[in-house]
């Protein structure tokens, strides 16, 4: 159904798109959605939201896809019950959920960036048999990541926030303290070169209104920590890392560290996976809105094959 958008804080006035809700186990779902033809599902990470992708979004509903953009955990205008999880088998299995209520079970075609690769990562681990071809930005395989920090210091100062946001407390005083210009801090640091200001302040202006900090902080500390998690999906949660062999191809900022890890995740993959990798000139973490027509022609490209 769509949704009476103009009452929620996140929302903006769009024509590329429609707002539309809709509910996934515990929690009440925006998501955006454009086009007709097959569906294709773009998850959003951290500091972002679904409106991250409107390049991809007007380029793939124009190319024939419908393309669905939720707003994940913790984003308005997403809303979640007091003492929800934010831990990737939480997520991935409410995407498992919206493919079944949205493509009546169909299996679709998938894109993630930051926290929406490691939830990518999950879904095809876990529910294989829902995606036929999936791209994947700027972040390896979890397993890689896992495996990288526990042996290079530089890789660990890289990632000082995952550090940073398992203490209690301090995280939401730093980015509530500064007014969410740590937010800004790290998408500059993450894309140095390029400059998104308008972007990342709606960013800002969503994350510090009700728990959005609190929520979205929530996803570093479950993915370390598993109190933080849903103990009903701790055997779903063992899935999330199952070797991979859905067709998948991940591309990576050439301005990234992370780019060392991408040969090195090939063992997370089966023959079947076909998996490739691909580096993007100039462009850092946010690639899709630094070179959107790169990545536009690189996920049509590989959607079409």
């Amino acid at each position: 159904m769509d949704m009476t958008v103009e009452q929620n804080v996140g929302y903006q006035a769009i024509t590329y798109a429609q707002h539309k809700s809709i509910r996934l186990n515990d929690a009440d779902y925006c998501y955006l959605e454009a086009g007709e033809g097959p569906m294709l599902l773009l998850l959003h990470g951290y500091p972002d939201n679904a409106y991250s992708w409107e390049q991809q979004i007007r380029f793939l509903s124009a190319a024939g896809y419908r393309v669905i953009v939720p707003f994940l955990r913790g984003y308005q205008p997403t809303h979640v019950a007091t003492g929800s999880f934010f831990d990737r088998a939480t997520i991935a299995n409410d995407m498992s959920v919206l493919i079944d209520k949205l493509n009546d079970s169909a299996p679709v075609l998938l894109v993630g960036q930051d926290w929406g690769a490691a939830i990518s990562y999950g879904i095809l681990g876990a529910f294989s048999e829902k995606v036929t071809r999936a791209m994947i930005l700027a972040v390896p395989h979890t397993l890689e990541i896992n495996r990288t920090l526990k042996r290079s210091p530089k890789h660990c100062f890289r990632s000082f926030h995952w550090f940073l946001f398992q203490l209690p407390w301090l995280p939401e005083l730093i980015i509530r303290g500064s007014r969410g210009r740590f937010l800004s801090f790290l998408w500059k640091l993450w894309s140095p070169k390029f400059s998104d200001q308008k972007h990342v302040d709606h960013i800002i202006k969503t994350l510090l209104w009700g728990n959005g900090v609190e929520d979205t902080l929530a996803y570093y500390r479950a993915a370390v920590q598993a109190k933080f998690r849903d103990p009903r999906l701790s055997g779903l949660f063992e899935r999330l890392n199952d070797t991979i062999t859905v067709p998948t191809k991940v591309l990576c900022g050439k301005k990234d560290m992370r780019k060392e890890m991408l040969p090195r995740a090939a063992d997370c993959f089966a023959e079947s996976a076909d998996y490739q990798w691909e580096l993007v000139e100039d462009a850092g973490h946010f690639l899709h809105r630094e070179k959107p027509e790169v990545i536009n022609q690189a996920i049509l490209h590989w959607f079409k094959q």
